[in-house]
């Protein structure tokens, strides 16, 4: 992997900040920031995925006129997340 120089201002007290952290863990503060930026990074690119799978959904659901009732899913979910088995929520035709 090649790596590239930058630069980047930041406030004094932000600085002091993550070296304190970055001493704790045991880390440079450069290895922590790099840490830190390539977690946020990682992050930002799964939240920009996760809505476009949304909108596809969205898409796909218009188009379909079917989907699933929402008090359905919330309460497969809750259900679900008690360990409890439940049968999944049926699709259902939204539009006629």
């Amino acid at each position: 992997m090649s790596t590239v120089a930058t630069s980047v201002k930041i406030p004094s007290e932000l600085k002091t900040r993550i070296e304190k952290l970055a001493q704790k863990s045991g880390q440079t503060t450069h290895a922590f920031v790099l840490s830190a930026l390539e977690e946020f990074v990682a992050r930002s690119e799964l939240a920009e995925q996760f809505l476009q799978d949304a909108i596809a959904a969205d898409e796909r659901m218009q188009r379909s006129g079917l989907g699933y009732d929402a008090q359905e899913v919330h309460a497969y979910i809750t259900t679900k997340a008690q360990g409890k088995r439940v049968r999944r929520p049926r699709v259902k035709r939204w539009r006629k």
